[in-house]
């Protein structure tokens, strides 16, 4: 066997020996409370004065061994120093996401590891939010928001959906979790939140979320020689997040409501660097901004579940950047390879170039052709800064 083969092979080796450990770390199977809908109950019961005491799935490894697991990988056995370089960027990103696991429910320890792995709104970032909040919603009261669909029959709209596309996936349903729906990567399942009744704008905006762009990078992300396009590159939330809300004004079902739920998770993760509690934060959100209490609870629920977690602005930023990677006339189908970045572009190339990747196979269908028709949506996102 050649230099070459040995050293191919031992990046192979390395990237299976991740592609086992990252397997356990999925933050957002540990990080949903399990009693959201009681501590909700008694939080009102309390007018809004008791802060809620949120429980959490319980960690199934052992977060030392893991860590050690990860540092002793001998990356420098691999030989291209820019392939060298990015996996080890990938395993500071791993570790960091560890540590957010390992330390939910420690209010302050876990606050500033998802700092470390998030960040936190800029100044300017929350003026485009408050920006966003002084445009008029649609009429509320119009049919396409109204409580419409039984999970079932939103998994059935799923499945139809879904056949717009080359690939299967599971559902589930689960009643312990902040968002209407998500999708797990690492079991390519998308999950349904059995408390909610869904309207057809929230249908519309799922569907091309979720499957559209979540399950897509999914599935492209298995194509791989390489299996870190499956779990995913550093800061790929932003990426990620902002193409997902990209195919909803893309198919053109992005709406000033769905603008405003995201400038209020800035605004809600803004005041967790400010210190508020979570009650200080739904009053924030239900008295200062009008916001109904039971979507104020949830987005506050979002952002203090854990300890802290300030994931949720970072919808807002994505979608601008991604705005605005389009509007240039870049190659979008490169952001959907997988779980990546806009920073690493060149890497994505450089991978593809040199056979350790593929192109998507899989293309949001939303992309095709923008369905917007919404003047002041584009608007929006043309200033925002």
């Amino acid at each position: 066997m050649n230099d070459t083969n040995v050293a191919i092979n031992t990046l192979y080796a390395i990237d299976e020996q991740i592609d086992k450990l990252v397997k356990k770390i999925e933050l957002l199977s540990y990080v949903n409370p399990i009693n959201i809908e009681e501590q909700k109950e008694l939080f009102f019961a309390s007018k809004y004065t008791i802060n809620p005491v949120f429980k959490y799935p319980t960690r199934d490894f052992d977060k030392f061994k893991l860590h050690r697991e990860f540092f002793t990988l001998k990356l420098e056995l691999i030989e291209d120093e820019k392939i060298r370089s990015l996996y080890e960027e990938i395993i500071y990103s791993y570790s960091g996401l560890i540590q957010c696991i390992e330390t939910i429910g420690e209010e302050k320890k876990f606050y500033y590891n998802s700092l470390r792995s998030f960040g936190t709104p800029t100044e300017q970032d929350v003026e485009n939010a408050k920006f966003i909040l002084h445009f008029e919603t649609e009429n509320e009261a119009d049919a396409i928001f109204q409580p419409k669909y039984s999970t079932k029959e939103a998994e059935t709209i799923f499945k139809e959906y879904a056949n717009k596309y080359d690939f299967t996936f599971n559902i589930k349903e689960s009643s312990t979790m902040g968002a209407i729906a998500m999708v797990l990567n690492n079991i390519q399942t998308l999950v349904l939140n059995s408390n909610h009744t869904f309207s057809e704008n929230e249908m519309a905006i799922l569907t091309n979320h979720e499957v559209g762009v979540h399950m897509v990078t999914t599935m492209n992300g298995l194509l791989h020689p390489l299996k870190i396009f499956s779990h995913g590159f550093p800061n790929n939330v932003e990426t990620q997040e902002g193409l997902a809300v990209f195919s909803e004004y893309m198919s053109g079902n992005l709406t000033i409501k769905r603008l405003k739920e995201l400038a209020y998770r800035v605004i809600a993760v803004d005041s967790l660097a400010k210190g508020y509690t979570f009650s200080k934060t739904f009053r924030l959100l239900h008295n200062t901004y009008d916001l109904e209490r039971e979507q104020a609870f949830y987005i506050s629920a979002r952002v203090h579940r854990g300890g802290g977690f300030t994931k949720d602005y970072l919808y807002l930023t994505g979608l601008k950047k991604i705005y605005d990677y389009f509007q240039s006339g870049k190659d979008i189908s490169l952001l959907l390879t997988g779980k990546v970045s806009l920073e690493f572009i060149d890497d994505i190339k450089y991978l593809i170039k040199n056979k350790y990747a593929v192109n998507s196979k899989h293309i949001t269908d939303a992309y095709a052709a923008n369905s917007n028709k919404n003047k002041t949506i584009d608007f929006i996102l043309e200033n925002l800064k």
